[in-house]
């Protein structure tokens, strides 16, 4: 089952029920997003971006995943 930008939100969402989050992308497999929140204060990007992949459960675990591609843009709030 293809997996949509609202999907890929709402699994963020629930991780950091705060953050400013624009997901983009239409063909079911390649994704871009951009996750602001006050919680990535202090981490390095590797860190803010784990702590985003963790939030997606597994929907990008190996060949079998739902989503393919997820081109990630992490930062804490100016």
């Amino acid at each position: 089952m293809p997996i949509d930008a609202r999907d890929i939100e709402s699994l963020i969402r629930a991780s950091f029920p705060q953050a400013k989050i624009t997901v983009q992308g239409d063909d079911g497999q390649h994704f871009s997003a951009e996750v602001v929140d006050e919680s990535f204060r202090g981490m390095n990007r590797v860190q803010q971006q784990r702590a985003v992949y963790a939030a997606l459960k597994g929907k990008m675990d190996g060949s079998h995943g739902e989503l393919h591609a997820l081109a990630l843009t992490t930062r804490a709030p100016e």
